[in-house]
């Protein structure tokens, strides 16, 4: 089979995607998770915390409904349908932690739960933190010069 019919195949049996509705659903469902952030955060500081303290209640908040909603298995049914719109980096983020824990709860707390959880947001962790380390000794670096 040359490179030819495999492309007409390909076509042939691929599902054609709706890029438009995928686009709306992920802008849609992406701005209302933010939109609740904002909520959230105002509704903190209405209860007399400060802003800084508002603002880390909203991602505390945030990170404990995607966790549940994804323990429920029903973050996956809004990600299935709203795609990159529920990647927003805090929900996407506990989603990613999440998901292997309760995969691997079969395994035990400890080699299952325990070691499986940052799987996937581990190299997150290490990057960002190296990330910031080598950012941080860059601005040191320049701030003494």
């Amino acid at each position: 089979m040359d490179n030819k019919n495999y492309d007409e195949l390909v076509k042939k049996f691929s599902p054609n995607s709706k890029i438009l509705s995928n686009c709306l659903w992920a802008f849609f469902v992406g701005g209302s998770i933010c939109t609740l952030g904002q909520l959230l955060t105002n509704i903190y500081m209405k209860n007399n915390f400060t802003i800084s303290d508002a603002k880390l209640l909203s991602s505390v908040t945030l990170v404990g409904i995607s966790a549940v909603l994804t323990a429920l298995g029903w973050y996956r049914k809004i990600a299935k349908r709203a795609g990159a719109g529920t990647l927003v980096p805090i929900t996407g983020f506990a989603n990613a932690v999440v998901s292997p824990a309760i995969e691997f709860k079969s395994e035990g707390y400890i080699t299952g739960v325990a070691s499986k959880m940052f799987i996937i947001a581990g190299p997150v962790i290490v990057y960002g933190t190296v990330a910031s380390v080598v950012y941080g000794v860059i601005y040191w670096l320049l701030g003494r010069f």
